[in-house]
C-alpha cells in the first residue's frame, strides 16, 4: 500500500494535451446541438444526464470526452455497451442529447410518476463517461430506486496519472455543479434527492450543498434530505470542521438531512491520496495522531481513528468486507456493503447486520457466511468488466 501510495504521489502529475483536432470540430455536428422537441425514446434511454464534457459528434456514436466542455448539457442515456465503431468494437454510452427545457420536462415528468424523489450520482476519479454511467446503471438496478437517476458527470481523466488533473478539473466545475443542484432543489416536484458521491465526488457535493443551503429560494432546503458519501476523498479535518456549521446543521438536521459516509482501512486509493496530500481522507479511518493509535490499541480496539461524531452523521466501516484491487468502491462491489447502501438509499437508518464500536456513530460491517463466494457480484447487480477502473 505504501508503495503504491509513493509511487501515485510522486508520478500523478499528466499534462492534459489539446490534442490534434480544434475542440470546435468535435460539436460542430448538429448532433452536438439538441433541438426543442426533438423525441428521446425514454425506454430505450431511461437515465438521465448533465455533463461538462466536451462532446465528440463526428462518428455515428456520440462520445463525452475528458476535455472541458464550453457548457453544460443534458440528455439521457442507457447502460454503456460493446458497439461497433468504424469496424471496431468499442465499449461506449448510447445516449441523447435534449434542450434543458425539454431535459427538465422529461425529468418532471419521470418524477411526478414515482414518489417525487431524485437519485443524482457524482463521480469520482479516473472515471471516464463510460465507467460512470455503467456505475449509474448498476445503482439503479442494485437499489430499485423508484425514481429518476440522474448522473453529474465532469471532466475527470480516466487515466491512473491524471489525479492532479482531475483535481484541476472538479474544483472548476465547482460553480457548475452548485448552479445544478440549485436548480434541481428548487424544483417544486421535486420532494426528495437522494445524493451519492464517490470518492472525488465528495468535494464537490459537501460545498455544493452548503451552496444550495445559503442561497436556494426553497426556505430549509430539506429536499437534500440524504447524502451518501462512498469512499470520499475530502480531508477529514476540513470535514469535521465545516459540517456542523454548514451541511449538518441543527436546522438542516431537524428537517431530516443526514450523510452516510463509507470509509474503509483497505482503500490504497485513500492511502495514496493521503500521501499526497499529506492529512488523512474522510473515507480512511488512517491514525494520524500517534497517541490516538496508541491508546486504541491499548484497550484492545482496532487501529483505525473516525471523524468526530456530529448530530445526523453516521459512519460504516466497510474494512472487514474490502473488495476489489484497491478497495475503494465496496459500495458497488461487496454483497454486504451493498445490501447496506440499498436500505441507506431506501432510507432506512438502522440495519440489524451493523456490527456496534466504541463509538455510537460509527459501525462496522461483518463478512456474512451466508454469501457464497461467488455473491457479490450477484447481489450488487454488476455485469462484467469491459473498461472499468475502480
Amino acid at each position: 500500500m505504501a508503495s503504491a501510495a509513493l509511487s501515485l504521489g510522486g508520478c500523478s502529475i499528466a499534462a492534459v494535451d489539446y490534442g490534434k483536432i480544434r475542440h470546435a470540430e468535435y460539436v460542430a455536428d448538429p448532433r452536438c446541438t439538441a433541438q426543442p422537441g426533438a423525441v428521446v425514446d425514454g425506454e430505450a434511454l431511461p437515465y438521465f444526464f448533465a455533463t461538462s464534457r466536451l462532446p465528440d459528434c463526428r462518428t455515428s456514436e456520440i462520445e463525452l470526452l475528458h476535455h472541458r466542455g464550453d457548457r453544460i448539457r443534458y440528455g439521457r442515456f442507457n447502460a454503456p455497451r460493446d458497439v461497433e465503431v468504424g469496424k471496431k468494437e468499442r465499449f461506449l454510452t448510447p445516449l441523447a442529447f435534449q434542450t434543458p427545457a425539454d431535459w427538465w420536462r422529461a425529468l418532471q415528468a419521470e418524477t411526478d410518476r414515482r414518489q417525487g424523489r431524485v437519485l443524482l450520482y457524482v463521480h469520482g476519479y479516473r472515471e471516464n463517461f463510460n465507467t460512470t454511467s455503467k456505475d449509474a446503471a448498476q445503482i439503479a438496478r442494485m437499489t430499485g430506486f423508484d425514481g429518476p437517476i440522474v448522473e453529474y458527470s465532469w471532466p475527470s481523466q480516466g487515466k491512473f496519472l491524471s489525479y492532479v488533473v482531475d483535481e484541476t478539473n472538479m474544483y472548476h466545475d465547482v460553480r457548475n455543479f452548485r448552479d445544478f443542484l440549485k436548480s434541481l432543489a428548487e424544483q417544486s416536484w421535486v420532494k426528495e434527492i437522494v445524493v451519492v458521491s464517490h470518492s472525488l465526488g465528495a468535494r464537490l457535493v459537501i460545498p455544493a450543498v452548503a451552496y444550495v443551503d445559503r442561497t436556494s429560494s426553497r426556505a430549509d432546503s430539506s429536499n437534500i434530505s440524504n447524502v451518501i458519501l462512498a469512499s470520499p476523498d475530502i480531508d477529514r479535518e476540513t470535514f469535521e470542521r465545516d459540517i456542523e456549521d454548514e451541511v449538518l446543521s441543527a436546522r438542516r438536521v431537524a428537517v431530516g438531512r443526514r450523510i452516510t459516509a463509507y470509509v474503509s482501512r483497505a482503500d490504497k486509493a485513500l492511502a495514496a491520496s493521503r500521501a499526497i496530500h499529506g492529512y488523512p481522507r474522510l473515507g480512511s479511518p488512517y491514525c494520524f495522531n500517534p497517541f490516538e493509535a496508541d491508546e486504541l490499541k491499548a484497550k484492545g480496539l482496532p487501529e483505525r481513528c473516525y471523524p468526530a461524531a456530529r448530530p445526523g452523521f453516521t459512519v460504516i466501516d466497510t474494512t472487514d468486507v474490502s473488495r476489489g484491487s484497491t478497495g475503494h468502491s465496496n459500495f458497488l462491489r461487496s454483497a454486504v456493503v451493498c445490501r447496506d447502501f440499498i436500505d441507506v438509499v431506501a432510507n432506512k437508518q438502522t440495519r440489524p447486520e451493523r456490527v456496534p464500536t466504541h463509538l455510537a456513530h460509527v459501525f462496522r460491517l461483518a463478512p456474512d457466511p451466508a454469501i457464497p463466494k461467488d455473491g457479490d457480484d450477484a447481489i450488487c447487480h454488476r455485469t462484467p468488466e469491459t473498461e472499468a477502473p475502480e
